[in-house]
């Protein structure tokens, strides 16, 4: 059996997994209704300097005497890219962890998917040959591929550490997912090139507990997963002083180039649910919420 063949044996319950955590955010927003162009009604409310005299419902203001606007729902399906970092740096989780981050990441692209297929837009996998589509054999499909890239060589998973830079139409949606331990200019002027051509995007950060909190005490021998070479720390406690503040900085600089950009960015650590993550990167496709999420 190939490794692609031995990951592909773990995708029903991935699926399944991913489609749960799905179901549970989705009964949080009660669908994905936003204000629109479309035909069918939201919502009225009240009359604001600057909307169009023609969009008064007359009837509604004669009942309420008040002005009052209607507001039809958006029906023009959006597509949205996702990507999530297949690099050897992912496949790692401390003993605080709840799953690897590459198992987080995964899940995360799947239910986020999910979510955008139940509410009619378009989804493709970034970089991937098949177009943005909608239908019951878009997810499976998507989940066989992401076993695919987890088959292939380190190496080769490596030099994909960063999102391809392809072409994409304008005002479409990224979902960029991964862990970022990559040079912040390099991270900059890849995130940089995708935004140029007019693309809207979400950056999903994942952190290990351990990377954040640096809990290591006494002799600890560190691997380096991407070729660096092992590390023996006779005290590792006293790496902790520049580890950690080091960290914060590099965390803090892939947030400032989301700002930048206009993009939002979510932090999400591997010992908390994956719910809560999910939910604040829906609102942020939405275009609700903050452009930096410091949620959990």
């Amino acid at each position: 059996m190939t490794r692609a063949e031995h990951f592909a044996a773990f995708l029903p319950p991935l699926l399944l997994a991913a489609e749960r955590v799905a179901a549970t955010v989705e009964q949080g927003v009660h669908g994905r209704r936003r204000t629109g162009s479309g035909d069918a009604f939201w919502q009225f409310r009240r009359y604001s300097p600057g909307d169009s005299i023609g969009r008064i419902d007359w009837r509604q203001t004669a009942k309420r005497m008040q002005a009052f606007v209607r507001e039809n729902e958006w029906e023009a399906a959006e597509s949205v890219w996702l990507w999530r970092d297949p690099s050897p740096s992912m496949a790692w989780a401390s003993e605080q962890a709840r799953e690897r981050k590459d198992e987080r990441a995964d899940l995360l692209l799947l239910a986020c998917a999910s979510l955008l297929l139940r509410g009619g837009e378009r989804v493709a996998l970034l970089g991937a040959p098949e177009r943005p589509a909608n239908g019951r054999s878009v997810l499976p499909r998507m989940a066989e591929r992401l076993a695919i890239q987890r088959g292939l060589e380190a190496s080769k998973r490596a030099e994909a550490s960063l999102p391809p830079l392809v072409p994409l139409p304008r005002y479409g949606q990224t979902v960029l997912i991964g862990d970022f331990l990559y040079p912040l200019p390099e991270i900059a002027a890849r995130l940089r090139g995708l935004a140029d051509q007019g693309v809207k995007g979400c950056v999903v950060r994942i952190v290990d507990p351990a990377e954040e909190d640096f809990p290591y005490r006494g002799r600890t021998r560190f691997l380096g997963l991407e070729g660096e070479g092992d590390m023996l720390a006779p005290r590792a406690e006293q790496l902790a002083a520049e580890w950690r503040p080091a960290f914060a900085a590099h965390q803090e600089g892939v947030a400032e180039i989301c700002r930048r950009l206009g993009w939002h960015h979510i932090k999400h650590r591997t010992d908390k649910p994956a719910e809560s993550v999910l939910m604040a990167l829906y609102l942020a496709l939405e275009g609700g919420g903050s452009r930096d999420g410091r949620r959990r």
